[in-house]
């Protein structure tokens, strides 16, 4: 009998090893892009779901910034999260694409969420493995909100839309902004303008100084409230307002990927931030996080957050707009969600 029970000791061992250290084994990392994760827009929002399913769950998380923003920079870190033994890496943009084209087959053994982007080689051929989801958002349908609650809330007036890059992410903003803007004049009595020469893209995502000019100029010509879908850029547009408010002037900004009404605070409690479009940045890497370890990862697809889903929307409260414009903006929504308003991602398009 005690043979017996010496042979069978190291099959428990290694029975007890899977059970602790195998499905329940789940370490999650992230890679942060040229920002941080105090961002207030896409490292922040990752993070933040990161942690949560970190606390929820009970597993280990960690970030680690890259030293530069090249391919090579971001598969570095990757490569010193897996092995470091997180074996479940979330990386927040576009920038990562090309990165984790080559992870997920370099690392078969982890898993990849790619937040706003798909992954790909030097041909733009999307390539997604069975370890790596593929997240995006509909943008167009939360600038939509957005401008509801703009126009609701302004009544009359110029507003203006300041992105930084011009790719779809950005545009699908400001197109989704104008469409809102366009519907509360046809359907809820406002009479709200966004002029062409109002709608500019700066080009980057983190030159502060130049967001400060482009709003300078624009509530110069009377802009009242501009979207600023811009990182960086955007910051120096809310620094623009602050200082006008500071001096007695009206004016608005409409923040972007995450509520924004903190960084608009310029008096103990007041923001110059009237509302903000929002996708649920931290809400995707949460659901990704837990769908792992529940043995549910759902490899290999492209996955769209949107109204449908509540993966977008506008703060469910905003002291800068009033109980009226909130409860209006919640009945669009409704019907956004529905399907009975339907909200174009196309330059141009009108809704149905």
């Amino acid at each position: 009998m005690k043979k017996f029970y010496l042979l069978l000791l190291p099959v428990l061992l290694v029975v007890l090893s899977f059970t602790v250290f195998g499905a329940g084994s789940l370490k999650v990392g992230m890679v942060t892009d040229s920002g941080t994760i105090d961002d207030k827009s896409f490292n922040q929002g990752t993070w933040e779901g990161v942690v949560k399913a970190g606390k929820v769950l009970k597993l280990d998380t960690k970030y680690l910034k890259p030293g530069g923003t090249t391919e090579a920079d971001y598969l570095k870190e990757i490569g010193n999260l897996v092995d470091a033994g997180y074996n479940m890496v979330v990386c927040p943009g576009f920038k990562f694409e090309t990165a984790i084209f080559q992870a997920q087959d370099k690392y078969k053994d982890a898993k990849f969420v790619l937040i706003d982007g798909a992954p790909h080689g030097d041909d733009g051929k999307v390539v997604i493995k069975p370890n790596t989801v593929s997240i995006f958002f509909a943008e167009h349908e939360s600038g939509f909100a957005a401008g509801v609650a703009t126009a609701l809330q302004l009544k009359t007036g110029d507003v203006g839309f300041i992105g930084g890059m011009e790719i779809p992410p950005v545009q699908k903003y400001n197109w989704g902004f104008q469409q809102g803007v366009a519907y509360a004049n046809a359907k809820l009595g406002t009479k709200v303008a966004i002029k062409p020469e109002n709608v500019i893209y700066q080009g980057t995502f983190n030159d502060v100084a130049a967001g400060q000019q482009l709003a300078a100029q624009m509530y110069d010509r009377g802009v009242k409230a501009i979207f600023c879908a811009a990182g960086g850029v955007g910051i120096g547009g809310i620094n623009e307002a602050k200082s006008r408010v500071k001096a007695g002037k009206a004016v608005w900004v409409i923040g972007v990927d995450v509520d924004q009404y903190s960084d608009g605070i310029y008096d103990g409690t007041k923001s110059v931030i009237l509302t903000s479009a929002m996708k649920k940045i931290d809400t995707a890497a949460f659901d990704m996080v837990k769908a792992a370890k529940s043995n549910k990862f759902p490899g290999g697809q492209t996955l769209i957050f949107n109204a449908k889903n509540d993966g977008v929307g506008i703060p469910a409260k905003n002291p800068n707009l009033s109980a009226d414009v909130q409860n209006k903006v919640l009945a669009v929504f409704k019907q956004l969600k529905a399907g009975s308003i339907k909200v174009s991602d196309q330059k141009g398009n009108l809704i149905k």
